[in-house]
């Protein structure tokens, strides 16, 4: 399939039109304490707006407290609407669109505290995760567990809505919980669930279908999924364009094509290895755990532009529907070869973080290139006072990030 469109020319995502072919894509940013966005979330969506994306994601809003990953998670409840809606506001005064990612951690999290026993996912017994938080055993879902989850992940999408975002991203990938159900690694079921790649998708269908019941009508339903998970024993890239027909088949208005898994294969999902940085400057015990693990199972990995596009190409010649490629596109002549392939968006993460004005700068034709270098040293800038940013240009405002979007200073 091949395609001529400009990354500046509109695009419709389901019932919904964006100005490019730009998303920004879901990055924890570290800008939401108390579980509600801060100033300082609103201003870097907003700032990203301006600089040109048609779409910003804002990354890991829990449908339920007990789908919290960490502490001070986003969680979409009535009490935080106010402070989504201040961010909403923001980002559609400079000229772009939002979309919150919903989210599920089942097994990987850290909250300790839940309505549960012990953690849910698809199956149960010794949770590796649990390792770096003392929650040592999981539990599967029943049939009552998963009619909760989806309703969950319905009404955080009808909250979404409320709070005025334009779309929902339900993430299933990089091993949350519905990824969890998908991939071989963590689902062992022997019901219905389990077993061949159509059951394991059948959860995340019922949970897809839930959410485009709910508001597919008046918002674009996105799913992000990892096309493969980059071990042995996880799903392949012919598994990830399988997944995507299915997705397609169910009603998916886009696909956002991740990979990789956060314990098992964290290289894969960013195409470079972490640096000494990212471990040495860690004041959190687990978080510095979590790191020295994947810095010894890890291997070596150089960075390299479009590192995902050969897996992306087979899920492109699987299906005829949207798809957002995700994966090292960080210059013009990288994103019009996206383009030319046939892929109809280009999210981008990193790259608009060293750059929230990128978009602007390519269409202006004031360059090509983007001064990202991939260090991924962003990813532990989460866990400074200021959030997320780039170690090349300015830290975040840590006084921002301590006021919630819609109070007072």
């Amino acid at each position: 399939m091949q395609s001529t469109h400009s990354p500046f020319s509109p695009v419709a995502i389901g019932p919904l039109t964006l100005k490019n072919r730009f998303i920004k894509a879901a990055t924890n940013e570290g800008m939401s304490a108390g579980g509600v966005p801060s100033r300082q979330l609103a201003l870097l969506h907003a700032n990203l707006a301006g600089g040109g994306v048609a779409l910003t994601t804002v990354a890991y809003c829990a449908v339920s407290r007990d789908g919290r990953t960490l502490p001070n998670q986003l969680i979409l409840e009535p009490a935080s609407l106010p402070h989504f809606r201040a961010l909403t506001d923001a980002v559609h005064a400079n000229g772009g669109l939002a979309s919150a990612q919903i989210t599920h951690g089942g097994c990987f999290t850290f909250i300790r505290e839940r309505s549960t026993r012990r953690p849910l996912s698809a199956s149960g017994g010794f949770n590796k995760i649990g390792m770096m938080s003392g929650m040592f055993f999981k539990q599967a879902m029943t049939e009552a567990d998963m009619q909760q989850v989806v309703a969950d992940f319905a009404q955080g999408a009808r909250l979404a809505r409320e709070a005025g975002f334009d779309a929902v991203e339900i993430h299933m990938g990089h091993g949350y919980l519905l990824s969890q159900f998908i991939s071989p690694l963590y689902n062992k079921r022997r019901d219905s669930y389990g077993g061949s790649l159509e059951n394991r998708l059948r959860f995340p269908r019922r949970v897809l279908r839930a959410v485009l019941d709910a508001v597919g009508r008046e918002m674009a339903v996105i799913c992000k999924y990892s096309i493969t998970e980059g071990t042995r024993a996880g799903n392949s890239a012919e598994d990830g364009a399988k997944i995507a027909r299915m997705l397609e088949e169910e009603g998916a208005h886009l696909l956002v094509l991740s990979a990789g898994m956060n314990a098992e294969s964290i290289t894969t999902m960013f195409g470079s290895s972490f640096p000494k940085e990212n471990r040495v400057q860690q004041k959190n015990p687990v978080i510095a755990l979590a790191m020295a693990i994947q810095r010894m199972t890890d291997p070596v990995v150089e960075f390299r532009e479009l590192y995902l596009l050969e897996h992306a190409r087979k899920v492109r010649a699987a299906v005829k529907m949207p798809l957002a490629y995700l994966g090292g596109a960080q210059s013009l002549s990288s994103i019009e070869q996206v383009m030319s392939e046939g892929f109809n968006l280009v999210a981008m993460g990193r790259a608009l973080i060293a750059e929230p004005g990128y978009v602007n700068k390519l269409a202006n034709g004031e360059g090509r290139s983007n001064r990202c270098t991939a260090c991924n040293r962003c990813v532990a800038m989460m866990y400074t006072p200021g959030g997320t940013s780039c170690v090349l240009g300015q830290p975040g405002d840590a006084e921002l990030n301590r006021v919630p979007a819609a109070g007072a200073l």
